[in-house]
């Protein structure tokens, strides 16, 4: 079930993508397509396997929000370009993707936006084996061999955490493969990247057992996990009754899950089949994410001072910030753009239920 660790993909230029309609579903407008119940047909596409993050809208379709905002929405798995550019170019309406992905795309030419934000806060963990007793903190990974895909944002964050913890941030690298806890264990690398809510979860119930590391307790600024759903924006142009709809049913299925979080596996495991999910794994896994806030503070949620999936501007800033500062960011031809892009030009919370 491993996915790529904020894994970006270059965005195409002015030539569109040949995708596979069969794969993944069709839709270059929504608003012109229904089912014969009358309801219009929406694709959402996945941003890897399904997982917990994934889980608001399983349930939102499983409980009928969708059909009763109008919507026949139909899941599809991820197109191999990526969730953003089959939203840049029209072949889903909405996917799973981060701020941080739809702000690399848009330097490089697409017109997507994030129109609600899941995540509040990171999950990424830098780690381990807990048997390499070789690695106690970040500055022990100098020297070693970081299992990577490839990103040179995962390796603005190594560096800074190894230099936070008084390393010199110098690392070899391998390129990671599907599955990184069999890279770590073949020996092949010495650390690599994981989500405290899926892998982390694996680890503790299942092994290898891990020495892990967070970005915010070694220097790294801001949310780099801003996890949510985007649209395009001519979709939100042409059809905003439509984004709201999508967004306003999305929302309520991540609040019923936050609030039903044994339930709400349950019907990810239902509803998800081909992923073969474990119910007491995905159980784990939505309870580390209502313990651990990671969707905002659920007192706040339940008494009305924070609306859940709003998009957090200023975390997502002080993230930004720190790439541009790292020189990670480019545009469509690979050359390296100077300025940050801005978090508020690439999301919005206008399609939200207050």
């Amino acid at each position: 079930m491993r996915r790529n660790l904020r894994k970006v993909v270059a965005v195409a230029g002015a030539a569109a993508m040949a995708f596979s309609l069969a794969a993944c579903g069709s839709t270059n407008d929504a608003s012109d397509s229904g089912s014969s119940s009358g309801l219009k047909k929406v694709t959402f596409m996945l941003s890897w396997a399904p997982d917990t993050n994934h889980i608001g809208v399983y349930v939102a379709k499983n409980k009928g929000y969708f059909k009763d905002a109008g919507l026949d929405v139909d899941i599809v798995a991820v197109a191999q370009a990526g969730a953003e550019q089959a939203v840049n170019n029209g072949v889903a309406d909405f996917a799973l993707s981060n701020m941080t992905n739809t702000a690399d795309y848009s330097l490089k030419g697409a017109t997507i936006k994030q129109v609600m934000q899941v995540q509040q806060k990171p999950s990424a963990i830098w780690c381990a084996l807990a048997s390499n007793k070789s690695i106690k903190s970040p500055k022990d990974l100098d020297g070693k061999t970081f299992a990577t895909f490839g990103s040179n944002e995962s390796d603005a964050v190594v560096r800074r955490m190894i230099q936070f913890d008084g390393g010199k941030g110098k690392f070899d690298k391998v390129t990671a493969g599907t599955n990184t806890f069999q890279t770590l264990s073949s020996g092949k690398a010495d650390f690599g990247g994981f989500y405290a809510t899926w892998e982390g979860v694996q680890a503790d119930m299942y092994g290898p057992k891990l020495n892990c590391f967070t970005e915010p307790d070694y220097g790294v600024p801001g949310n780099a996990d801003s996890i949510g759903i985007i649209t395009s924006d001519k979709t939100i142009k042409n059809n905003p009754e439509l984004v709201k709809k999508f967004v306003q049913a999305s929302q309520k299925g991540y609040e019923y899950a936050y609030s039903n979080p044994d339930d709400a596996a349950k019907i990810l495991v239902k509803e998800a089949p081909d992923a073969n999910l474990k119910e007491d794994f995905v159980k784990k896994s939505m309870h580390v994410i209502v313990d651990g806030k990671y969707w905002g503070d659920p007192a706040k949620i339940k008494d009305g001072s924070f609306v859940l999936g709003t998009n957090d501007f200023v975390e997502t800033q002080k993230y930004f910030d720190f790439l541009n500062e790292s020189h990670t960011y480019t545009d469509a031809k690979g050359n390296t753009v100077n300025t940050a892009p801005k978090a508020k030009d690439v999301a919005t919370n206008e399609f939200l239920a207050k």
